[in-house]
């Protein structure tokens, strides 16, 4: 596959400050599908004139858009009511630019850390249920399907019991770099234990030290393993986003990836 072909597939993840600042046009003139990133200070910096000049240009260039919610300091299973209150706030921030953007999914981490919350697993697990219950059905109702990404997670069996709990109100989004860099199972696992659930992927590469967010082919993780496993699922392919931390690893990562690119 070409480059030029790939990048119509698959969504560049950015934030929305430096979209807005400074990529706008270069994403619309090389018909760049972005995954946008709302950190807080873009939700409390931005009005919502801004947001809707950003989000009609895209839409007017035909270009098709995913979030990623906001997630620093935020617990959607916090046994701390207040914290609970500030993660839905800031989620409420996010839906309601929603129907201006009309993303495909919205990304949030799972946010379960068992050497913070190992002791109260259950209750976590029954505040994430309710919390991220909420957000995907929100979500449901624009079309929009929720997606929950491994971050610090050790392995599958940490997370597994909220995607059953959710009963496919939500996807998995794989990010395989963070699954390198900071979990104790191995790719194959991951795919055993919650491949059912997968709806979309994060994309970056580091060398099994720390989340280095390298292009792919610049790291150790092994690419071509992982797609030769998703090629045969009988599922349709999942949503694949990359996630190159700078601009020059953009470009080498749509040009390694249009080498082994299986669909």
């Amino acid at each position: 596959m070409k480059a030029e072909e790939l990048i119509g597939r698959i969504y560049i993840s950015v934030p929305f400050q430096m979209l807005k600042e400074q990529y706008l046009d270069l994403i619309i003139d090389f018909g760049v599908n972005p995954e946008i990133s709302f950190y807080a200070d873009a939700l409390e910096t931005y009005s919502s004139g801004d947001f809707k000049s950003v989000a009609d240009r895209l839409l007017e260039a035909g270009r098709s858009v995913t979030f990623h919610a906001t997630y620093l300091d935020l617990s959607a299973g916090s046994p701390d009511p207040l914290i609970r209150e500030a993660t839905r706030k800031r989620f409420e921030q996010v839906l309601d630019l929603v129907p201006l953007f009309r993303p495909r999914t919205v990304v949030s981490h799972v946010g379960f850390e068992k050497r913070r919350y190992h002791a109260i697993r259950e209750r976590w697990l029954e505040n994430a249920v309710e919390t991220f219950t909420w957000f995907a059905r929100r979500l449901r109702e624009e079309n929009v399907r929720l997606m929950l990404e491994n971050v610090f997670e050790d392995g599958p069996d940490d997370i597994r019991a909220l995607y059953e709990r959710l009963d496919g109100l939500a996807g998995w989004c794989f990010d395989i770099g963070h699954q390198t860099a900071f979990s104790k199972m191995d790719m194959e696992g991951w795919m055993d234990g919650l491949g059912p659930f997968l709806g979309q992927m994060h994309l970056h590469d580091n060398r099994g030290e720390w989340d280095d967010h390298l292009a792919p082919g610049n790291g150790t993780i092994d690419f071509p393993a992982l797609f030769a496993r998703l090629k045969d699922r009988k599922d349709d392919p999942p949503v694949v986003t990359i996630e190159p931390h700078n601009e020059p690893n953009v470009w080498k990562s749509v040009e390694y990836l249009a080498k082994i690119w299986p669909w």
